[in-house]
């Protein structure tokens, strides 16, 4: 009996044993589900032009790696297809712009559903992305001569070093001289972009979607890259306090604009990219919500005013199954520090700046006010009908300068500042219409170069940025009258 006792106390305790060994196991390596949610967008670029004809089809690149949890499950560089799924045409105050500069082609906008994506290694996944029109940017891939190189974004924001970005102004300022000349003659793609230059100035042309033309596409379902363990002491730092200075990649879910957006309005944003601690231990995984809040807004006035924007983020907000995950209790963590703006892009079409304190502001080019000085030259040689012209023929008696062949350039010009090659044409047929072009041009470009409002701050939901931990906390107005008082005496 004694016997018997003791081999059943033995087979409990073994398989007692064996239970704890197995929760110990799954609390060393739990699991974790590697999924890209829907919604989300990738962030692509086209590799070849593409017509704006529905049913064209479409070949394009991963322009930023996905991930999911703390892995990356889809490498820059993968390269997707897809389709031109629907063409509609652009909005009426588009198309009057468009039509007062000379063109009077039916623009239209192509929307794209990419549907499949090519790893590296040649394994094939289907994707169901929503219907999507390409940004206003051009991604430029960096050159496989300079290894190390930053890719560029023509749009301004996070994808640039401070080196590239002087280079850019540099650029733009010689661009604003030469009518972007000179970006033809030294960048990519130069004759792809002689062609558009070319096809810009005509009245009517063919409408493409350039060669790099970005997109970000959301997913209409979620992509599944199956289950894999992640070791419980990786995971101490989940959800801590991240160390000072450290930068994180975002994605904006509340759309803002200086024009609307309003001092204390919430702002939601969420993980992009995952953030690690300097022991490479995982601090904020991909999903993780950012909550914040504007801190300053306001609009963009007359006289090329900019708006400016300034929002921080206070707290950090882990999915439940994430938080389960620590070895601590499961709470939601309040960040020690503000989460400021670090560098952005901007969805408006001006590039934008981030000062050093996280505030966002249009950049307004200098180089605007060439522009006008431009059509001021141009609507004077027109206008030298009724000056030099008539003076010349009444010395010399000539009838060759006299009449509608009267300063055939001087019309020229006046035609192509006013309305473009079609106004170059028209103005021929009096001196007085080339004339009229010239002057219309010069104020419309004082207009638009120094009268009109000043670019908004525009972010749409999905809008990428960084964002750097360990901000300046704002002094309270109570505290800063304080230290203006203690200067004073």
């Amino acid at each position: 009996m004694c016997f018997l006792a003791a081999s059943a106390l033995f087979l409990v305790a073994w398989q007692a044993g064996s239970k704890v060994g197995e929760n110990v196991a799954e609390m060393e390596a739990p699991t974790v589900s590697l999924t890209v949610a829907s919604e989300v967008p990738l962030r692509l670029y086209l590799t070849k032009r593409i017509p704006k004809r529905l049913g064209a089809p479409v070949e394009g690149k991963v322009m930023e790696s996905v991930f999911a949890f703390d892995r990356e499950v889809l490498p820059m560089g993968s390269s997707v297809t897809g389709r031109v799924t629907a063409v509609q045409p652009v909005n009426k105050w588009q198309r009057i712009r468009a039509m007062v500069g000379g063109d009077f082609t039916p623009l239209r906008n192509a929307f794209v559903e990419f549907d499949g994506v090519t790893l590296s290694d040649g394994k094939k996944f289907p994707l169901h992305t929503a219907e999507t029109i390409g940004l206003n940017s051009i991604y430029i891939e960096p050159s496989r001569k300079k290894h190390g190189a930053a890719p560029k974004s023509s749009n301004g924001g996070t994808l640039g070093t401070a080196k590239q970005t002087v280079k850019d102004k540099i650029q733009d300022a010689v661009n604003a001289r030469s009518g972007g000349l000179m970006d033809i003659v030294r960048g990519p793609n130069k004759k792809e972009k002689l062609v558009d230059f070319l096809w810009a100035k005509l009245p009517y042309h063919p409408q493409y979607m350039r060669r790099g033309t970005r997109f970000d596409a959301p997913l209409q379902e979620a992509l599944q890259f199956g289950a894999e363990p992640v070791k419980v002491t990786d995971l101490a730092q989940l959800g801590s306090q991240p160390s000072s200075d450290s930068v994180a990649r975002v994605r904006l879910l509340t759309p803002l604009d200086s024009a609307s957006a309003r001092q204390g309005q919430t702002v939601d944003a969420v993980i992009a990219a995952p953030l690690f601690s300097t022991d490479h231990k995982l601090v904020l995984p991909e999903g993780t919500h950012l909550l914040g809040m504007v801190t300053m807004a306001k609009g963009a006035r007359s006289f090329h005013r900019a708006g400016r924007l300034r929002f921080t983020f206070q707290k950090v907000e882990l999915a439940p199954e994430i938080a389960n995950l620590r070895p601590r209790a499961p709470d939601v963590p309040a960040l020690g520090t503000q989460a400021t703006l670090a560098a952005a892009e901007g969805s408006g079409s001006a590039p934008i700046k981030v000062d050093s304190e996280g505030g966002v502001q249009v950049q307004e080019s200098k180089t605007r006010f060439i522009a006008p000085v431009i059509s001021l030259l141009l609507a004077s040689k027109s206008a030298d009908n009724d000056a030099g012209h008539h003076s010349a023929l009444g010395a010399s008696g000539s009838a060759a300068t006299s009449g509608p062949n009267a300063n055939v350039s001087g019309r020229t010009l006046g035609g192509v500042s006013g309305f473009g090659l079609l106004g170059a044409a028209v103005s021929q047929s009096s001196p007085y219409v080339g004339m009229a072009f010239g002057y219309y041009g010069l104020a419309w470009s004082v207009y638009s170069n120094v009268i009109a409002k000043g670019g908004e701050v525009q972010f749409e939901k999905n809008a990428m940025m960084d964002i750097r931990f360990g901000g300046r906390a704002p002094v309270p107005a109570s505290q800063f009258r304080a230290a203006v008082a203690d200067v004073s005496h």
